[in-house]
């Protein structure tokens, strides 16, 4: 098999299992796991085989990044939130785990989402690790002049997610705007502060929204694009009402990594059927190397707001990282650190929470695999 960087000029068979089928494209192949689908058998041009990849193996060699939501995503939902040093511990203790993205808060109105009023006092009081991203949500520009005088004193975040939904039913309920207008807030938005964090774009209802049903595809790849346009380097792609399915998951993230190289696209699932880890999975086997989840699988949209059934709760993160592990994949966390940090945030909050994981202890890791049947 070629390095991992060599990039060869081959036709890509591409074998779609578990479904019976494949497809046939021309283009540069590049060896970093990005591998559109489960299967590729590389061919020259006169149809020779010259590799086989399978999907697990090359990934065993990706790098894949969690993004620790507990403090921003999962706090939301909560009706009593821990007091600022809480926090500030909490995301040290993720950071030490070795969590290379943490969600640290909030510049949302204090009266929409009382649980991020102290955003810039846990922002000065907060411990920072070389080479983490700490984020926080930006909904408007007022947020965004916050972020910006936050890091002009001296202690902001270095990444910032900008939002839109996919619907524009949603939009109206929850951005109380038009996409088109939210579009031009993003714009603003982005031009603000561009440069001076990474950007992260937020897709929500990407996967279904309550008020509209099933979302086209196609307009989250647009919007992905326009992102990757605005300077976004990373794109959430939110399953916020929790009605993914595997396959529509490997359909809009194989487009995605297809159509939108520019952007590196997270995957962002609620937990609300109870197919989260599957949703997950089945972004990984496209290629997907990045995810988002919470401690405990707490989260989900703010506690007042009203829409969708269930429990809106993120993949819990404990579950996700114990089940890569058992993978053999390199995801940089330290598992007994991370049950550390698990033991915290039920502390915090003062109820168990909702990580299998979290009661039944994680497991060895797998000695690597040379074929996932």
């Amino acid at each position: 098999m070629p390095r991992a960087d060599t990039q060869v000029n081959l036709w890509v068979l591409t074998l779609d299992t578990p479904y019976p089928g494949f497809s046939l494209h021309r283009g540069r192949a590049s060896w970093s796991g990005r591998l559109l689908r489960r299967h590729w058998i590389l061919v020259d041009s006169n149809f020779h085989i010259v590799a086989y990849v399978n999907y697990m193996e090359a990934m065993m060699t990706e790098r894949l990044t969690i993004c620790e939501c507990f403090a921003r995503d999962g706090l939301q939902h909560e009706d009593h939130v821990p007091d600022t040093m809480t926090k500030a511990a909490l995301i040290d203790l993720f950071a030490a785990a070795g969590f290379a993205r943490i969600e640290a808060t909030s510049y949302s109105h204090p009266k929409q989402v009382p649980a991020f009023a102290d955003a810039g006092d846990l922002l000065r009081h907060m411990p920072r690790r070389a080479g983490v991203w700490y984020k926080a949500t930006c909904p408007n520009l007022r947020a965004v002049e916050r972020a910006l005088a936050d890091q002009a004193a001296g202690y902001g975040v270095n990444e910032i997610s900008l939002l839109v939904s996919a619907t524009e039913s949603h939009t109206a309920r929850n951005l109380h705007s038009t996409r088109a207008e939210q579009w031009a807030h993003v714009a603003q938005m982005s031009g603000l502060a561009r440069g001076k964090f990474r950007l992260v774009g937020v897709i929500s209802m990407a996967l279904g929204c309550p008020f509209e049903g099933e979302v086209d595809p196609g307009r989250v790849v647009e919007d992905a694009a326009r992102f990757a346009d605005l300077g976004a380097s990373l794109l959430t792609v939110g399953d916020t009402i929790g009605s993914a399915s595997p396959g529509r998951v490997r359909h809009l993230f194989s487009r995605l990594l297809a159509e939108v190289p520019a952007i590196t696209p997270v995957a962002h699932f609620h937990d609300t059927r109870g197919a989260g880890i599957a949703n997950c999975l089945a972004a990984l086997e496209v290629g997907c190397c990045n995810f988002d989840s919470a401690m405990g699988g707490i989260g989900g949209h703010p506690r007042q707001i009203a829409y969708g059934q269930g429990e809106t709760g993120n993949v819990a993160t404990e579950d996700l990282v114990s089940l890569l592990d058992r993978e053999g994949l390199f995801h940089g966390i330290d598992l007994d650190r991370m049950m550390e940090a698990s033991r915290a945030c039920e502390a915090a909050l003062g109820r168990k929470l909702n990580s299998k994981v979290a009661r039944a202890g994680h497991l060895p890791r797998n000695l690597p695999q040379t074929e996932i049947a």
